[in-house]
């Protein structure tokens, strides 16, 4: 029987490394990705909405007996990867993807732009009836009642908020402003 774990270990870390990538957003960055692929060796997974490029090759430090050969003075990444996540002890993985080989991405790809552009062209078809929408409802003002030309008349002041604006005639008689003579000014709302 094993005193610890790390004498059963098949040092599955030691073996690969792998570290995060830009997702990809469009044709040319699953092309690029593919390219990766298309290297031995390498792997690309996705884990929590992330992508990652694996490379799959052994430490150089990493003993026959899948112990480490500068245990001492090992980077702090290594001091720092506890049991709790260790690959032996964890069981498999939960990749979201894991492509190994350029056709598997490219067909992934090309489905997934498909589905993008979908996406795209109805988001699309959405935002212009919506500005149809509201276009035709600005197109066509409601219609109001034109204002009494009858001699003598004075249209009613307009209201804006508590505030009622009176027009102080420009002295042409008809008690209507024309251009700049004319003067508005704020009186407080008749309450009653």
């Amino acid at each position: 029987m094993a005193d610890c774990l790390c004498d059963e270990c098949a040092a599955l870390c030691c073996r690969y490394f792998a570290f995060p990538i830009d997702n990809p957003t469009c044709a040319r960055d699953f092309d690029n990705i593919r390219w990766y692929l298309l290297h031995e060796n390498v792997v690309i997974f996705v884990e929590s909405k992330q992508w990652y490029m694996g490379v799959m090759n052994k430490c150089k430090q990493l003993q026959p007996d899948n112990r480490c050969g500068i245990y001492e003075t090992r980077p702090k990444i290594c001091r720092e990867y506890t049991t709790a996540a260790c690959d032996y002890h964890g069981g498999t993985y939960d990749f979201e993807r894991l492509f190994t080989s350029a056709d598997d991405l490219r067909i992934y790809g090309l489905e997934k732009l498909k589905e993008w552009r979908k996406a795209k062209r109805e988001k699309r078809k959405r935002q212009e009836a919506r500005e149809n929408k509201a276009g035709k409802d600005t197109a066509r003002p409601p219609k109001r009642k034109p204002p009494s030309r009858k001699p003598g008349h004075v249209p009613a002041a307009p209201t804006i908020g508590k505030l009622r604006y009176i027009t102080i005639p420009n002295g042409n008689g008809n008690g209507r402003t024309t251009g700049a003579t004319g003067l508005s000014l704020p009186v407080l709302k008749n309450r009653g």
